[in-house]
């Protein structure tokens, strides 16, 4: 046994976190934990590192060693990355770290006869404790992860490479149970598919939080999930995890029915009148109580909800002509261009570095390029969830966050919904909407984000490596509703099973800044790389749609246009509520092929109505907006 957990529990204030939490680590497994932001995986992995046990029983043994990489590691400014990777007070870590600092001081000063003697009897040291090869094996691992420089101080690194470098450190050094926190985080793909292999065949125990599911598939053999406070542990990887507990939820289901049906018999039993009362049971008195409180006890489902909410989208969406970005001297972008439809699904990729973030911040209007033209269209909303979650006023409170935005919202149903709402559907329940958004875990933080942005109602979305820090339930969420999500969607992302599910193209970096474009997912884009396939060409052409005359020279509306335009949103609610009661009918009228034939094309007449109406609003709207300009 490596480590074995009873009853851990952690709170903040009145929060409950988790209770009671149970399980054991024994050698070879790899167990990943799952559930929402907020239900402390990150703080269950720091009391492990910690040997904190949370008022339950904590047992390791005393030879156990174990290696902890948190989301956010801790880091010497002044250190090298080699000294941060040797950090430890293990004998093998000080001669590795003496070594690599005798070797420095010697290429400083190659004729000192001292240092010529030390760094002779540190060879002959790393020779018998056998440090050659996990020397020469952290600086494989560095190189892999992107880090090259191996002098270069901490403070100069990035987040992200401070946290790759952190990696490499728990990878190297000989340890009997990996924790790792999120650690595909500001991974690209290649690197990410890299660590897989890496932890597949790692001999020891693996304990880790991540968020991407082809990476817990294959890595994982054993799964603990954090759901209402409580443990579940289950014996398989996430595929298996899936069943495994919509197995136990209708099992719970059904054990929650039939206590409320018990539970409504007893209610009408102790609710007989005066004189009845007198002649009942004691004990069944006594045992209607605790039924009573077994049923409030029960816990209902917390879900989180996204509701598809957008504005209209015109004919012009977004166009790129040759873009370009130089900086340095070094092409980041070259000669990009493409027309952004409106249903599109795009995918971007590549290495680190390479400028995917740079281009998402051109498309937002956040950054100029140095060559070539963006049009945007005048119906285009823009949301971008970037990188970096974005909270001015940290001591601000969840819910005046939120309504900075948008007090209420008008969904795809019709319906109306409060930020208040909305927050509840998000998971943020009315206590939790009047805390200071610095309170939140990390993941909270994204989640809440992530509300945000789609508050503002976009119609076009740019993500901008969405899955870093977002927990799997809300990713899963997140994924179903940009399936019902009426609008163009550009999100870059490691996450391969992410780009899988949403993307219908992909669009990969190359090193000369140029991009290629292929048809599909990620997996679609790894297959056609393999085999050497054809990219498809850069430049789409335009989707058919119902052109309207335009006539020339022509900057403002008529009055009759002007009434049109007034009337058009009625007209357009009409025909959306049309095809909507026509599909209600298709799904009722069973096996009757002439009614279902018969709906079938009213609803297509309808849906091409529909799109007519939409190009002539778009059409409108831009003279108007136009006219509004002068």
């Amino acid at each position: 046994m490596i480590l074995s957990a009873e009853n851990l529990s952690r709170s903040y204030g009145d929060r409950v976190l988790f209770k009671n939490i149970s399980f054991n680590v024994e050698e070879g497994d790899k167990i990943g934990i799952i559930g929402v932001n907020g239900t402390g995986k990150s703080t269950l992995l720091k009391m492990l590192a910690a040997h904190d046990a949370g008022g339950g029983k904590l047992t390791i043994p005393g030879n156990v060693v174990m290696e902890y990489l948190p989301q956010d590691p801790p880091f010497e400014p002044g250190a090298t990355v080699l000294e941060q990777i040797f950090k430890g007070d293990s004998p093998l870590m000080v001669l590795l770290r003496r070594y690599e600092l005798a070797v420095e001081a010697m290429n400083g000063a190659p004729d000192d006869v001292r240092l010529q003697k030390e760094l002779l009897q540190l060879q002959q040291e790393m020779d018998d404790k056998y440090a050659w090869q996990l020397e020469s094996e952290a600086k494989a691992v560095l190189n892999q992860l992107g880090i090259t420089n191996l002098q270069q101080k901490m403070g100069e690194l990035s987040g992200g490479q401070r946290k790759r470098v952190a990696l490499a450190g728990v990878l190297v050094r000989p340890s009997d149970l990996l924790i790792l926190d999120e650690p595909t985080n500001h991974m690209d793909n290649a690197t990410v598919s890299w660590l897989e292999q890496l932890l597949l065949k790692h001999k020891g125990a693996l304990l880790m939080v991540t968020h991407d599911r082809y990476f817990f598939d294959r890595v994982v053999n054993r799964t603990l999930e954090i759901d209402n406070g409580q443990g579940f542990l289950y014996v398989g990887n996430y595929s298996l995890f899936l069943q495994k507990r919509e197995e136990r939820r209708i099992a719970e289901a059904s054990v929650a029915q039939k206590l409320r049906n018990i539970y409504r018999r007893e209610l009408a039993w102790i609710s007989r009148g005066a004189e009845a009362r007198r002649t009942k049971k004691k004990d069944r008195v006594e045992r209607f109580a605790q039924i009573e409180a077994e049923v409030k006890n029960v816990q209902t489902e917390n879900t989180l909800e996204m509701s598809s909410v957008s504005s209209r989208l015109g004919r012009t969406v977004v166009e790129l002509e040759h873009i370009g970005m130089v900086y340095e001297g070094r092409d980041y972008i070259k000669d990009f261009s493409y027309i952004l439809l409106r249903n599109d699904r795009v995918g971007i990729v590549g290495p680190n570095g390479a400028g995917k973030s740079t281009l998402m911040d051109i498309i937002a209007g956040k950054l100029a390029p140095t060559s070539g033209q963006l049009t945007v269209g005048q119906t285009v909303r823009i949301g971008y969830f970037s990188q970096h979650s974005e909270f001015p006023d940290s001591e601000q409170k969840v819910l005046e966050y939120i309504k900075e935005v948008n007090n209420y919202i008008d969904t795809a149903d019709g319906t109306r919904i409060s930020a208040a709402q909305m927050l509840e559907r998000f998971l943020f329940p009315p206590e939790l909407q009047w805390v200071p958004v610095n309170k939140l875990s990390g993941g909270e933080q994204r989640r809440l984000y992530l509300l945000r942005v789609l508050m503002s109602a976009p119609n076009v979305l740019l993500l901008d490596e969405p899955t870093n820090d977002l927990d799997i339930p809300t990713l899963s969420v997140l994924e179903d509703y940009l399936d019902s999500f009426a609008g163009a969607v550009i999100a870059v992302s490691h996450d391969r099973y992410f780009l899988d599910r949403f993307a219908n193209k992909i669009f990969a970096f190359q090193l000369d800044g140029r991009l290629k474009p292929y048809i599909g997912g990620y997996t679609d884009y790894v297959e056609a790389t393999a085999a050497k396939a054809e990219p498809l060409p850069v430049k789409e052409a335009k989707a058919p749609v119902k052109e309207e005359p335009k006539p020339v020279n022509k900057k403002k509306l008529t009055y009759s246009e002007k009434i049109e335009l007034e009337n058009i949103d009625q007209e357009i609610a009409r025909t959306e509520a049309e095809i909507k009661m026509l599909g209600l009918e298709i799904n009722g009228c069973g096996s009757d092929f002439v009614k279902l034939n018969d709906l079938s094309k009213r609803q297509e007449d309808a849906q091409q109505r529909l799109d007519a109406l939409v190009d002539r609003w778009a059409y409108l709207s831009e003279l108007a907006e136009q006219e509004a300009n002068e």
